[in-house]
């Protein structure tokens, strides 16, 4: 649901920049309390993941496809403030290198893919496992997240052109059709994401940020005695925690694998905001791009590149340019444990 330059006028594509700007220095501040020297390679992997799996479009009707949008998968993975700056890693990444997303729609792509699809989709997932609380919980809120958040992303595009898009629709027609073809592609979201998520918890589960309370106590013996670690106990008293280990370059290689190869497969087919945009009439008012002539632009097929070359290749920019951030936005000297300091000295019985 990338929207291109010239759907918006300059009042709504200003005002969306400024709102998006504006959330992603709230989350610039926020994802301090989520990332540390063990999670910050995590996002990283997740940003990277979410730009391969997203050039897998997938059919969902007739000649109209659709694509991963990724808000929940990565709220509930790192977190909901380092989840919307891995979504604007991905779109900035997108937009600058593949001319995917307009610039002008920069500010409107973040707000839609990454505001709104991590609010909801994580408003949602903290709703049905307050109650709840087991790794059954988690995977079956995950799917239903990912679900509602497709469709909120579509009706909040709709509710934004109607107010200063540059052609006229009526709004009603108009959020049928969006609402409609987005929860098919909802449907497809919650199946990766609860696969994705599922399969995270099943090898790592202290990786996933919205498992926390589901990830066994330790009794940890050093210096000044015992400690009982719980979700609750505050990170000053745990001792470093596991980092990634083999867990990142085993991503990184699913990752690439799913960029080089498998999106040799994807859906040509319209996505479902194209697919929408061409049966309302208002596809015409899109603008080329101005980085449209660029060799990777459309995914390589401006410059003669496989589809898969530039996948991997985009896989790459978005793992360092994401790892950069978090790695710049996590705790200083956080040995994994909150306090700035390696306790490795410890020892640890459980």
């Amino acid at each position: 649901m990338h929207v291109p330059d010239g759907f918006f006028n300059a009042a709504v594509s200003v005002s969306a920049g400024v709102v998006a700007a504006a959330g992603v220095a709230v989350c610039l501040r926020g994802a301090r309390r989520e990332l540390d020297d063990r999670t910050a390679p995590m996002a990283g992997l997740v940003a990277a993941f979410i730009f391969a799996v997203q050039m897998l479009n997938f059919p969902v009707a007739a000649g109209t496809s659709g694509h991963l949008l990724g808000g929940a998968l990565a709220a509930i993975l790192v977190g909901p403030y380092t989840a919307v700056l891995c979504v604007a890693v991905v779109l900035l990444v997108q937009a600058f290198f593949f001319a995917d997303g307009g610039l002008t729609a920069l500010g409107v792509n973040i707000t839609l893919m990454g505001l709104v699809a991590v609010l909801v989709g994580w408003g949602v997932f903290r709703l049905i496992t307050r109650s709840v609380r087991n790794r059954g919980a988690v995977v079956a809120a995950s799917f239903v997240a990912a679900l509602v958040s497709v469709p909120a992303s579509a009706l909040a595009f709709t509710l934004l052109f109607w107010i200063g898009g540059t052609a006229p629709i009526e709004i009603g027609t108009v959020a049928a059709a969006m609402g409609g073809v987005h929860l098919l592609i909802g449907v497809g979201e919650g199946l990766i994401t609860a696969v994705t998520v599922s399969t995270v918890l099943a090898i790592r589960p202290d990786l996933v940020y919205g498992a926390r309370e589901l990830v066994a106590p330790l009794v940890l013996r050093g210096a000044d005695g015992d400690v009982t670690v719980t979700p609750e106990t505050p990170r000053s008293s745990a001792p470093a925690a596991r980092r990634p280990g083999w867990f990142l370059p085993a991503g990184i290689a699913v990752a690439a694998l799913l960029a080089g190869v498998v999106s040799f497969y994807a859906s040509s087919s319209p996505d479902g905001l194209e697919s929408v945009a061409e049966d309302k009439g208002f596809i015409g008012q899109a603008t080329d791009h101005s980085l449209g002539e660029q060799p990777l632009a459309d995914y390589g097929d401006v410059g003669g590149i496989p589809v898969g070359v530039a996948g991997v290749i985009g896989v790459g920019v978005t793992l360092a340019v994401g790892g950069g951030v978090f790695y710049a936005v996590r705790r200083r000297g956080d040995g994994g444990d909150g306090t700035g300091s390696d306790d490795s000295d410890k020892k640890v019985s459980v």
